[in-house]
């Protein structure tokens, strides 16, 4: 992978594919750019992606505090190496972070996001407490239940479903990247639609939902969507909290290229 330094210090490690116009790919919760395996090569005849690891997460670095701030200015050595202007696809909790940087003036020329991690009425929020309960258990190493707590907790899935996962092996990506959780749950804040300050963002915003995502998820897309003012959604063919690669392929080549 490719490397660059961001302002803090830390490096971020990136790969580059295609050719075309450069689309920046963001992912969410618990994975690393190879989340983006089966989307690359749905783009690369047509954008030049970049992909690359959160920071705490592959084979990029931390920092010993974090701050939103700080992967906001990882995001934008990003789209520096990308030629300093760049579209960006981001999901869950990842969309959340593309947001914040496109609010704090990212060189972003648009913006695509997949079902951001926000609740709106009629949806309950993650208890006033869940971020207090998962430091806790991160600072006994309790990672296996960390990640458990944040799929419960903040996704909302059945205790069914988490048994299920961890009898996978990617179960073992969600407790070496457990400590992270912290990280998407800052960028939640408090969980609602910013949408007084999503109003003044100006940038032309693609929202993405999945017709057979959770109800919270696609509450959350249309809320988003509707109030950038440039914002439209679409809803694409998928399962819960995914969308089928050919598909969102498609969509986000048209979006990044006309």
């Amino acid at each position: 992978m490719h490397k660059v330094v961001s302002r803090d210090g830390t490096t971020i490690a990136f790969e580059r594919a295609g050719d075309g116009p450069p689309i920046v790919l963001l992912n969410g919760a618990f994975r690393d750019h190879t989340i983006f395996d089966a989307l690359v090569p749905e783009l690369t005849p047509h954008c030049t992606t970049y992909v690359y690891d959160r920071r705490g997460r592959g084979e990029s670095g931390d920092a010993p505090v974090y701050s939103v701030e700080r992967e906001i200015e990882d995001l934008e050595a990003v789209i520096n190496e990308a030629g300093g202007r760049a579209v960006v696809f981001a999901g869950s909790c990842g969309a959340n972070l593309a947001i914040e940087a496109a609010l704090a003036g990212a060189p972003i020329t648009k913006l695509a996001l997949h079902e951001p991690y926000f609740r709106v009425e009629g949806h309950p929020r993650p208890p006033a407490d869940f971020m207090a309960n998962l430091s806790a258990l991160l600072a006994e190493d309790k990672r296996g239940e960390a990640a458990e707590y944040f799929l419960a907790e903040l996704m909302g899935l059945a205790p069914e479903v988490i048994a299920d996962w961890r009898r996978t092996p990617l179960w073992a990506t969600n407790e070496a990247n457990a400590h992270t959780l912290l990280y998407d749950t800052a960028l939640c804040g408090d969980f609602t639609v910013p949408a007084q300050r999503l109003a003044t963002l100006r940038t032309p915003a693609l929202v993405v939902n999945s017709d057979k995502t959770g109800d919270w998820l696609r509450a959350a897309a249309q809320a988003t969507a509707a109030a950038l003012p440039n914002g439209r959604g679409v809803q694409l063919p998928g399962s819960w909290h995914r969308v089928e690669m050919d598909v969102l392929g498609r969509v986000l080549v048209e979006f990044a290229t006309t």
